[in-house]
């Protein structure tokens, strides 16, 4: 089911006890040579394009990347976002050929950052906060492979701090995390008409955001931790 087939009901399965996501495991040993440690020669196809020297990536797959662009675009520090495709076996995918569920493709967001201004345990909390950690092949409204959650990383700093957060939501989520983390493949540029889509089409964003649940089930699962909307 794509994110125009909206879901009238939606399951709720815990409360709103706060949560502490303790992302700094060990980050100032991780953040110290991350770097010197990035290196965009070395990242996958796609994943450069757009990249200055001393910028950084990040790769987040949160269900619909409408609605994963605004929260990173929100913080300083964050130079661009891109919505595009990644973790599937097809090049060059289409919007068309990844909705359907063939090309093992889930949707992403690509954020590029000044890692001076903005760490990437930071972009991990944004990340954490704006998924339903505990949903398998979907996200809120949108069900499929191609809209699980996953964090792809770039270098093995990236990879120990991804690790790390997701270690430290385990309580808070017993029922166990269905967020993978993966060493980051290529990735391709969703169309233009996605990339900005809720600047451009603020009225039908909002629609479909409220239509699909998702701000609603991000206040049942984190509580006053849920992001502002």
């Amino acid at each position: 089911m794509t994110r125009h087939a909206l879901f009238s009901s939606h399951t709720l399965r815990r409360g709103t006890t706060r949560a502490a996501l303790i992302v700094s495991l060990c980050s100032g040993l991780l953040l110290a040579g991350h770097a010197n440690a990035f290196d965009l020669a070395k990242v996958p196809q796609g994943v450069a394009s757009g990249v200055d020297a001393g910028q950084e990536v990040a790769i987040f797959a949160g269900g619909c990347f409408w609605c994963m662009e605004g929260p990173f675009d929100k913080l300083e520090g964050v130079i661009s976002t891109t919505s595009g495709y990644t973790a599937g076996e097809k090049d060059d995918p289409t919007y068309k050929q990844v909705s359907a569920g063939g090309t093992g493709h889930t949707e992403a967001v690509k954020v590029v950052f000044d890692p001076d201004k903005v760490s990437y345990d930071t972009l991990l909390d944004v990340f954490w906060h704006n998924i339903d950690p505990i949903a398998v092949d979907r996200q809120f409204c949108d069900a499929g492979t191609q809209y699980r959650s996953g964090i792809y990383t770039l270098d093995e700093a990236q990879r120990k701090a991804a690790e790390a957060s997701r270690t430290a939501l385990k309580d808070k989520f017993p029922e166990g995390i269905a967020t993978e983390i993966e060493a980051a493949g290529p990735y391709y540029a969703a169309e233009e008409y996605h990339q900005d889509f809720y600047k451009k089409n603020p009225i039908r964003y909002r629609f479909y955001r409220s239509g699909c649940g998702r701000d609603d089930r991000l206040e049942e699962i984190w509580g006053d931790e849920a992001p502002a909307h």
